[in-house]
């Protein structure tokens, strides 16, 4: 999804924690003051790539281990 110009993607919580660790994004805020534990958001200006966070979200999401070797 897109927030704020932002892409937005849901990934495990240890998973949100090593990109953020990393630089390659910040936990997600909805607005509310509250960030998402399981919501990354990344910058356009990323070097990540986009497409392999989203396969990795929507393997996630549908309850598959994601391979992280395509991120």
């Amino acid at each position: 999804m897109s927030s704020k110009g932002q892409f937005v993607v849901k990934l495990p919580g240890p998973r949100v924690d090593a990109l953020v660790a990393s630089g390659d994004g910040k936990r997600f805020d909805p607005g509310h003051g509250r960030l998402m534990k399981e919501w990354l958001a990344v910058e356009p200006t990323s070097a990540r790539s986009w497409a392999a966070l989203a396969r990795e979200a929507m393997e996630f999401v549908a309850g598959r281990r994601p391979d992280r070797r395509r991120a």
